[in-house]
């Protein structure tokens, strides 16, 4: 999902959750636990993607689902271990690249959904004895509803703040229409998330959540984040609306600054799969 900001620009390396009126309570404070099913199944996600400049959190379904409205529920039970997937800078030299590399002649759409989807579809073989559902964020429903709100993932399993316009206490903003934008404490906004991994054969009813770090913990600051990525997006600030500890690239900003049907001549990609990808 890419997203320079915006509703969905695409330059965005994660899109806003397309609803933000669907999420409708704030999340308790509490210590994750360490060990059992969960710390196996993250240790063995994190050797097979965090090479690759991937990040899994674990969450419990029912997290997820007790802060949406019904519409938006995944269809599993409450207590089933799921991870959400982001990519972190390094993904695009760790895992795009040599995807592009190797897949050229294969590609035949986004080559960062295909790459991802790749990856992500091929950690299901680290589980041969458990069900492994995988959605993208790029994915959606019949009823045109995205398959999962990827910024409300990220915040119940710990690993982003979303920043919304109710966490501000004197809204400036009246009847504009503001979406919200999450934050991770290492990157910013210099990071995407990508897709979740749920296994429908385990449950956790004993794990415990950590919330996300408010890392923009003023009223200021958020509302210049808000602004930024609002109405300035373009131009990246709100990324760094914290110190990061590392961002992209130059040649990965030039990649997602790049309108779409030019990226692949900067992957070197040939004219044959471009005209696959956009009709």
């Amino acid at each position: 999902m890419w997203v320079w900001g915006g509703v969905q620009p695409c330059l965005l390396p994660w899109r806003p959750a397309r609803s933000p009126a669907a999420v409708k309570t704030t999340l308790p404070v509490m210590p994750r636990a360490a060990g059992g099913m969960e710390g196996r199944v993250a240790e063995r996600l994190r050797g097979a993607l965090g090479p690759l400049g991937f990040e899994v959190h674990a969450f419990k379904v029912g997290w997820y689902n007790a802060i949406l409205q019904p519409g938006f529920h995944l269809p599993y039970p409450d207590d089933t271990l799921a991870f959400v997937v982001l990519s972190t800078p390094s993904m695009f030299d760790k895992a795009l690249k040599p995807f592009v590399n190797k897949e050229r002649l294969k590609i035949i759409r986004d080559p960062v959904d295909q790459c991802v989807s790749h990856h992500l579809s091929h950690v299901k073989e680290k589980f041969p004895d458990q069900k492994v559902d995988v959605f993208f964020d790029y994915e959606i429903l019949p009823s045109r509803k995205p398959k999962f709100l990827a910024q409300t993932a990220a915040h119940v399993a710990g690993a982003a703040y979303y920043y919304q316009r109710k966490d501000v206490k004197l809204d400036p903003w009246e009847k504009k229409k503001i979406y919200g934008v999450c934050i991770h404490p290492k990157y910013g906004g210099w990071f995407a998330i990508r897709g979740l991994l749920l296994f429908p054969d385990i449950q956790v009813p004993f794990l415990e959540q950590s919330a996300p770090v408010d890392c923009v913990s003023t009223e200021e600051k958020r509302i210049e984040l808000l602004e930024l990525f609002n109405f300035h997006w373009q131009d990246g600030r709100y990324r760094d609306i914290i110190e990061v500890k590392e961002r992209y690239s130059e040649e990965q900003k030039a990649y997602f600054a790049t309108p779409p049907a030019e990226r692949f001549r900067l992957l070197g990609l040939t004219q044959e799969a471009q005209r696959g990808t956009f009709h």
